[in-house]
């Protein structure tokens, strides 16, 4: 699906990319928004469940990043000033993904503006924030690690749930798979977890583990089920998500309840009774 048309790259030159090189970056940040909206509407109306603005903003940040290194523009001072002067979240946004790409040679530099964002009043900047960051976790990952294990120790629970939605085993984490202590060691901080925004992160990031490391996954269970605290128990309830799909009874006998309950899915032990 090709979104970037060569209209759309003659406007990002015209009014985005040469309007930097004039130092404008006010003008820059509302042509950044605009160029958002018109990639957004190039992608099929059956295609926007699962790209939607955030592919369009990582689209434009790794181009824009990529045609300002080509020309030796100052991409930092370009993405600084774009991410403090924004008010919405598709030119901010925009400016943390160029980040991300610079971060990724110098991540001591933008180690900042991700902490800003991640505590961002707008959800969608929030979202971006972890979204954006894994590469980096990627490419740096003891320097990272050491960062996330101080920032998930922050008073503000937005905060905390960036550190665990950035240890999500998505795409670009899916090395957590071979190495699951990495996120484990950071994640385990949260498992006494009192705010329900990174709680439920908490137990999203356990239960996505459980699809390839069920046996992991069981064991931090049993051990969160049994420990008396209530949020553990309601994170090792919330991790059961995709285990009880296979094994409900165990699920059940774990968590010791007699049925399991999610969304719309209900587990009963009556209904595996003589099976």
């Amino acid at each position: 699906m090709k979104i970037l048309n060569d209209e759309i790259e003659n406007i990002i030159k015209n009014n985005i990319i040469d309007i930097i090189l004039q130092g404008e970056y006010k003008l820059a940040v509302k042509n950044i928004s605009s160029v958002i909206d018109k990639l957004y509407n190039n992608i099929p109306d059956n295609k926007r469940i699962s790209y939607g603005r955030v592919h369009t903003i990582k689209l434009l940040s790794e181009y824009l990043y990529t045609r300002l290194i080509q020309i030796d523009a100052p991409v930092y001072t370009a993405a600084s000033n774009i991410f403090n002067i924004s008010e919405n979240f598709k030119s901010k946004g925009v400016s943390i993904g160029i980040l991300s790409f610079y971060g990724l040679g110098d991540y001591h530099k933008v180690l900042r503006y991700f902490k800003s964002a991640a505590a961002d009043a707008d959800w969608n900047m929030r979202e971006l924030s972890a979204i954006l960051f894994r590469k980096l976790i990627k490419k740096h990952p003891d320097a990272i690690k050491k960062y996330l294990l101080n920032l998930v120790k922050s008073d503000n629970p937005n905060i905390r749930r960036f550190v665990g939605e950035t240890l999500r085993p998505v795409q670009e984490n899916k090395w957590f798979y071979k190495k699951p202590d990495y996120s484990l060691s950071i994640i385990k901080n949260l498992f006494k977890e009192n705010a329900p925004y990174p709680r439920t992160s908490a137990g999203n990031n356990l239960s996505d583990l459980s699809r390839q490391l069920p046996a992991i996954v069981y064991d931090l269970v049993d051990e969160l089920a049994a420990n008396g605290d209530k949020n553990s128990y309601w994170i090792a309830y919330r991790a059961c998500r995709n285990l009880v799909k296979n094994e409900p009874v165990k699920v059940m006998d774990i968590l010791q309840v007699d049925e399991y309950k999610y969304k719309k899915r209900i587990h009963k032990r009556s209904d595996y009774q003589g099976n």
